[in-house]
């Protein structure tokens, strides 16, 4: 076996015993909470005179009465209180008879974003004051040791709040279940706030269940499940298109025309994943840690791989070069590392709880990702200027037309992405507490049609045919220098055998590049 055999075996071999403990690692770890919202040992944080628990935000649609009879997708849009327990600590407790009607009171707090300024009244310590003090209470007529709110313009029962009284002694309070219907469609915000210091170490236990009317899927989260189903369709319909031509001129394939096939599979499988992750989702409120893991591992892996068959066809792999020669190691590690920072972005990002709200803790792995696609792009479009030098210089005009065609098409990409990125740093800036929640997914969606749009693209230009093999390497400088010999044997001119000597040494004696950072392969200058 060669030697580009036995690698290519041994990477298949990592490959299979990756995805191998992939499967196992997915079977083994627990269901990750989604639209159920789990609260376990939380502790309230002090902010001015109140003292506040976050406890998730949505978008959510309003209840509608066109849902089915049946199934969760049956209009109701609520949001579920169950099993909420609050626990103080023994001492404050002691300091209470339990004789006492109430020795504290624990408030939960539901708003639209569109509201947060009904929450809370004049300053207090540099800070809005949440919870009615005596001052106030003179002031702005507001209930002692409550939160000040006043009624939405859209409803007086709104911003809506549940109470809980601690009696007596008691360490431990259980909430009743309560379901909060939603009327009105918005972005929703909900805080479990207390205003009593003796209540200080308070901890939550429990969850919310957050329903809309077509399911458990945050509003912002539903239209992708649609749009997820619609790609799947169209990379099917693409992989058909490319399994006809594939299957007719199947004796003409090149090894770029087989990287494609591999691309479209991976395409396809991470679409279909994510459907089904997002239509579980939807029936049962939690995340299935599994096809989740799945779906994410396979979106890296067609990322990676995507840009690395790119990058290969950029430098001119089987049309100019034969190989890659030292450029494969520095290939493969660009690779690999891209994939390890994306797996753990969309890890981070899809796996767990879901907020519409991002954290801002995800900028650590969002930095890594966005420094290693600008490495590609700068590598990619050296790579490519110095293929079309490369194939002008010699006057293969087929190729030379793909390869324009291609790098027109890189570059509108590049540029539409640019572009995004810039409308997308705009939209989160201008849109702080997510309130156009609803034309949010069409961030997400974006690149997914990009990619899809370049591998179309690809795909037309490369599609499997019976000239396929004008595209493949050819030995061209053996043909040049057959073509050199023939005009030496033509001439009557008598040739010098010293001269001719010296030019063959000086051919042989070529620069070679010290710079080992560089992305230059002389094993190639001197092959060419």
């Amino acid at each position: 076996m060669s030697s580009g055999g036995k690698v290519f075996s041994r990477n298949l071999e990592c490959m299979v015993l990756f995805f191998l403990w992939l499967g196992l690692w997915s079977y083994s770890i627990q269901i990750a909470e989604g639209s159920v919202h789990e609260y376990r040992d939380g502790r309230f944080v002090d902010n001015g005179n109140a003292y506040l628990y976050y406890g998730g935000s949505e978008g959510m649609h309003a209840a509608t009465s066109q849902g089915a009879k049946n199934g969760v997708a049956n209009g109701g849009s609520y949001i579920g209180f169950e099993s909420i327990t609050f626990r103080r600590t023994t001492k404050p407790a002691m300091q209470h008879s339990d004789s006492e009607s109430s020795s504290g009171l624990v408030q939960a707090v539901i708003f639209e974003s569109a509201d947060r300024d009904k929450i809370g009244g004049s300053a207090y310590g540099g800070r809005v004051a949440i919870c009615c003090t005596p001052d106030l209470a003179k002031q702005e007529g507001c209930p002692q040791g409550q939160i000040i709110k006043r009624p939405s313009s859209y409803d007086s029962q709104w911003p809506f709040t549940l109470g809980v009284n601690i009696k007596g002694d008691e360490v431990e309070t259980i909430m009743p279940l309560e379901r909060v219907n939603i009327t009105k469609t918005g972005m929703y915000n909900l805080y479990f706030i207390f205003c009593d210091p003796q209540l200080q170490g308070l901890v939550i236990d429990g969850r919310t269940v957050w329903k809309n009317p077509s399911g458990y899927l945050p509003g912002r989260m539903a239209p992708l499940m649609t749009f997820y189903g619609a790609m799947s369709i169209a990379y099917l319909l693409l992989g058909l298109a490319w399994l006809l031509q594939y299957c007719r001129f199947w004796k003409d394939i090149l090894y770029l025309q087989n990287c494609i096939t591999v691309v479209i599979a991976l395409g396809m499988s991470e679409m279909a994943l994510w459907y089904f992750e997002y239509a579980n989702f939807n029936s049962t409120g939690h995340r299935p840690m599994g096809i989740t893991l799945w779906a994410v591992t396979f979106g890296a892996v067609k990322k990676t791989v995507s840009r690395l068959l790119i990058l290969v066809v950029s430098m001119g792999y089987g049309v100019v070069r034969p190989t890659l020669g030292g450029l494969t190691s520095k290939v493969i590690f660009l690779g690999a590392t891209y994939f390890i920072a994306s797996e753990l972005l969309d890890v981070v990002e899809n796996v767990g709880a879901i907020n519409d709200l991002s954290g801002k803790a995800k900028l650590f792995l969002v930095l890594p990702v966005a420094i290693l696609d600008a490495f590609f792009i700068i590598w990619i479009f050296t790579s490519l200027s110095k293929t079309l030098e490369k194939l002008q210089a010699r006057r293969r005009l087929a190729k030379l037309e793909v390869y324009r065609k291609f790098t027109n098409s890189l570059a509108i990409a590049v540029v539409a992405s640019v572009a995004w990125i810039c409308y997308e740093l705009y939209f989160k800036a201008t849109d702080p507490f997510s309130e156009r929640w609803q034309s949010a997914w069409i961030i997400t969606a974006f690149w997914s049609i990009l990619s899809f749009s370049l591998l179309c693209v690809i795909c037309v230009l490369w599609t499997p045919s019976q000239n396929s093999t004008r595209y493949a390497y050819s030995d061209e400088a053996d043909d040049d220098m057959d073509g050199e010999e023939s005009v030496v044997l033509k001439s009557n001119i008598a040739v010098d055998p010293e001269k001719i000597a010296l030019k063959g040494d000086k051919k042989d004696r070529m620069p070679v590049s010290t710079d080992v950072f560089s992305l230059d392969d002389p094993e190639e200058d001197k092959r060419e």
